[in-house]
Formats: structure tokens, C-alpha cells, sequence
């Protein structure tokens, strides 16, 4: 049995006429009559009564007649699914996501998706740290991430969505906290605290980097597996640290937020992708993120 001999009957039950039918399908009635004649002939059963005044379904043909409605209505929804597909208004993006900072892009991404591509389904995959996301992505575990840089792959495509400033935290009781700006090497002898060294930390990477740059390399007294932990240490008094200002919404009496006196240093968060993924689906998030996560118009040095 063959989908054409399907459309065939279902056009005669339907029309209850062979001339009608055939000028239906844009056919002449002979090949449809051929048509219905296979099919009878494949099925053992007669689903017609024919005579010269009518066209009838046999019992038969109306046990017939529904089934077959529903084969042709779901390979209508197969062939929607399928083009829909194709262009990217259905399918499935894993997204990966780590640390507070993203914690304010995943809301703004999300909620664009729902609304412009409803029939897109986003699945969230938690990383403790933006270079496992990143390792995610070349794995192909996942379809896209939130990341920092420098990403230092091959074949992993990615777009700037942030630039972040480098701040100082400092508990709230600290000699330097009524400073409005902190000077670095001022913190030469202070405990910092920061992501353990065993997990590649951009920001732990980037808190020895500045440190190293003002002449000293930092006393690391405790580390801590995430934000929210390190901050809650440094509000107790612990010691102090280096942190992305997409963190300063986490707040605490005993802590306090100043910038770095001299240049101005940042991190970078960026949405990273396999470069050679051409899924429909992700380029229509890429394009929704476009809008709602747009690249900053500060110019960066990489």
C-alpha cells in the first residue's frame, strides 16, 4: 500500500464520485480508478459499491474512512513539523550557563525565546564554571554557552555580550572601605580569597593576573567553590577579593564594592557556539540574542 493509494481512497469516500475525485487530485478518473482497485486488491475487501447512478462506501470503506483521515492529517503535521524545523521555529538548543553573572542574562535570552519561537526548547545545563561550558561547547554537549574569555579553542565561534569591570570586595569594616577607589598594591599583604586553583577560574585568573601586574603575587588563603561562597567569606571578614561587577547584586551588610584606582580593567562574557553547527534552531537564538544580548558599543581590546 502506497500513500497515493491512500489520498486516492479517501478523496473518492469523501466525494463519492470518481469524476469529482479525480479533478481533486488534478488526475484523470481512469489511474484513480486503477488506484482504488490496487488498494481493494492489496486489502482483500471491496470499500465500493459502484453503479451507474452512485458511488457507495461499503462497510469496509467506513471502517476505513477515519483511519485513513488520520495517517493524511499526521503526515500533514510531519511535513509542518518538518519545514518548521527547517527553519528553526521548532527544535532543542542546550544551553550552558555558570556563576551569578549569567544569572542576568538567562532571564532576558529565555524569556525572547518563549516569545518569538514558542515551539523552541531551551534546556539549561549548569556548569560550576564558564571553561566548562566552554568545554561543553567543543564537546558538543552542548549547542551554546555563556563563557568568558579568552576562549583559546579551535572552532568555537563567539560574540562579546558584556565587557565587565574588575572590582575590589572588601568587608565592610576594612581599613581601605571608605575609599573611593582602591589602589591594588595596597592589598599586597591582605588574605584573598578566590575559586580553588585545580578548576580553570577566568576570574581567579584574572584577580593573580592584576595582582602579579602591581608588583606582588596574591596571598590566597581560601578558596571557595563559587560567588556567592567567596562573597559571604569576604563579608565575614575573611579577606578580600577580585570580582566582575555583574556580581554586585549579591549584597550583604558586612560587604562593600570599590573600583580599582588606574586603568580600568574588565572581563569579557560572550555567548560561545561550535562554529561549524549550522542548526536552524541555534541561528534563530543567535539572532534573538542579538537583539536582547547586543555587544557592547564600548569598543574592546582583546
Amino acid at each position: 500500500m502506497e500513500l497515493r493509494h491512500i489520498v486516492a481512497f479517501v478523496a473518492v469516500a469523501e466525494e463519492l464520485h470518481f469524476g469529482r475525485a479525480a479533478a481533486r487530485l488534478h488526475m484523470a478518473q481512469p489511474p484513480l480508478s486503477q488506484r482504488i482497485r490496487q488498494l481493494e486488491s492489496e486489502l482483500h475487501v471491496q470499500l465500493f459499491e459502484r453503479t451507474t447512478r452512485a458511488v457507495l462506501l461499503t462497510e469496509a470503506g467506513e471502517a476505513m474512512l477515519d483511519p485513513a483521515r488520520k495517517v493524511l492529517e499526521d503526515l500533514e503535521i510531519a511535513i509542518g513539523a518538518a519545514r518548521s524545523g527547517g527553519r528553526g521555529e521548532l527544535g532543542r538548543i542546550v544551553l550552558g550557563f555558570s556563576g551569578a553573572s549569567s544569572h542576568q542574562h538567562l532571564p532576558r535570552l529565555t524569556a525572547a525565546i518563549r516569545r518569538q519561537h514558542p515551539g523552541l526548547r531551551l534546556v539549561f545545563a549548569k556548569r560550576d564554571y564558564a571553561n566548562d561550558a566552554l568545554g561543553g561547547v567543543v564537546d558538543g554537549e552542548l549547542d551554546l554557552a555563556f563563557v568568558r574569555l579568552p576562549l583559546n579553542r579551535d572552532g568555537v565561534a563567539h560574540r562579546i555580550i558584556e565587557e565587565e569591570e574588575i572590582l575590589v570586595a572588601l568587608p565592610a569594616h576594612h581599613r581601605l572601605a571608605e575609599q573611593e577607589r582602591i589602589t591594588l598594591s595596597d592589598l599586597a599583604e591582605e588574605p584573598f580569597i578566590t575559586f580553588p586553583g585545580t578548576v580553570s577560574s577566568a576570574v581567579r585568573d584574572a584577580l593573580v593576573h592584576a595582582c602579579v601586574e602591581s608588583g606582588f603575587g596574591p596571598q590566597i588563603t581560601q578558596e571557595a567553590p563559587d560567588t556567592y561562597t567567596i562573597l559571604a567569606l569576604v563579608a565575614a571578614g575573611a579577606g578580600v577579593t577580585l570580582v566582575p561587577s555583574s556580581v554586585t547584586h549579591v549584597t550583604s551588610p558586612g560587604l562593600v564594592y570599590r573600583p580599582l584606582a588606574g586603568p580600568r580593567r574588565v572581563l569579557h562574557t560572550a555567548l560561545a557556539w561550535r562554529a561549524n553547527n549550522h542548526s536552524a534552531a541555534l541561528e534563530k537564538v543567535l539572532r534573538i540574542a542579538e537583539g536582547v544580548l547586543p555587544t557592547p558599543e564600548i569598543p574592546t581590546t582583546m
